[in-house]
């Protein structure tokens, strides 16, 4: 079997779907692997690591040609795939809920499309899910970056010319991002606070040395499918603006995370919320590709509104694209490496996973949560 890894094109991808490291592994699993020449480059990794690794190199025409399977970071355009083999296996980042005419084009075409981020939040899908892997290093590149722009010290410091204040810094939504997000301000030293719809991240939100900041409304519950939050009550949201109103007045960083699978990203903070904070605050939305959590973020630009910088990268983990490759790379490596038949020479996929992440086959788009609607 023939794997293909091509240069990513999407604008601002820095990242790759393969390492040397997997690439060596593949091949251990009797592959043959094949990159585009520059495929690693932003992610310092260059050509001739990967053919050091055993792999070859070439042009996209020379990659693609005869492959089986083809790893992408986001999901390349099918044109590109004209030569792959028919019915050939793609697995990468497909966004299928927003770009259902780009899964329609892969069911034309008669590839079958796999996508990353349906990977089911299982036990054993724990070491295949890119989402969580790419998650936690945007909420530690959010505070990185947005203590960047705050500009004052994170921790307090107690000089003789006088005591520095500990950053506040406020934590909304406490996924994977949040958790890391919380984790990585209290190393910097600053006093950290958050809160989320769904009140089991309360004891983790404490377990990091964060101060919980909840609703207390009896018999509301946020805790959607796959450990995301759920659309909320209009009591509750109303309970929450008030509560987020008066303690967002008093930070000095807010970092915001909330995102709901297939549905825009839920507005947790209004102009006149940001209108509150103290000038020279900065809240750093992760959200924003989805729309965003905060009112007037745009991706990839500094907003400012009331003295207040409001920032969020359209691609986050792109901007740590050593790391954020090794890890995509390597669940990719285990998604497909654990369904691996040796007689076959291929992947052969089950029915929990393999259907939960099969976009299309056959010509045909499969999937039960596309088809649903």
């Amino acid at each position: 079997m023939k794997i293909a890894v091509l240069k990513e094109r999407a604008t601002g991808e820095s990242r790759v779907a393969l390492t040397p490291e997997t690439a060596k592994k593949f091949i251990a699993l009797g592959a043959d692997v094949s990159v585009e020449a520059g495929a690693g480059e932003h992610a310092s990794i260059s050509d001739a690591a990967y053919t050091d690794a055993g792999a070859t190199v070439g042009t996209a025409d020379q990659v693609v040609r005869d492959a089986g399977i083809v790893l992408g970071v986001q999901a390349p355009d099918p044109a590109l795939l004209a030569n792959a083999k028919p019915g050939a296996k793609v697995a990468a980042l497909f966004d299928p809920f927003k770009h259902a005419d780009r899964v329609q084009a892969y069911a034309s075409a008669g590839f079958e499309a796999l996508s990353m981020e349906f990977m089911p939040r299982i036990t054993r899908a724990q070491s295949m899910d890119v989402l969580s892997s790419q998650s936690n290093l945007s909420g530690y590149k959010a505070v990185i970056a947005a203590a960047d722009q705050y500009g004052r010290a994170f921790p307090m410091m107690m000089t003789a010319a006088g005591t520095v204040q500990a950053a506040r810094v406020f934590v909304m939504g406490v996924g994977v991002a949040g958790l890391q997000a919380i984790a990585t301000a209290k190393r910097l030293g600053a006093q950290v606070s958050a809160t989320d719809v769904r009140s089991a991240t309360r004891e983790q939100i404490e377990s990091l040395g964060a101060k919980a900041i909840f609703v207390e409304e009896g018999g509301i519950e946020g805790e959607g499918t796959g450990g995301y939050a759920s659309e909320m009550s209009d009591e509750y949201k109303a309970a929450q603006a008030k509560l987020v109103s008066e303690h967002i007045a008093k930070q000095d960083i807010v970092i915001t995370t909330a995102l709901i699978p297939g549905r825009p990203a839920p507005r947790l903070i209004t102009d006149e919320q940001i209108a509150s904070m103290k000038p020279g605050s900065v809240i750093f939305d992760i959200a924003v590709p989805q729309g965003g959590n905060v009112e007037g973020a745009v991706a990839d630009q500094l907003v400012n509104r009331h003295g207040v910088t409001i920032m969020g990268y359209a691609n986050t983990p792109a901007h740590l694209a050593p790391d954020a490759s090794a890890l995509f790379a390597r669940n990719l490596y285990n998604f497909l490496s654990a369904f691996w038949d040796g007689e076959a020479g291929e992947p052969v996929l089950d029915e929990e996973i393999g259907d939960a992440v099969r976009l299309t086959k056959a010509g045909q788009v499969v999937n039960a949560r596309l088809n649903e609607g």
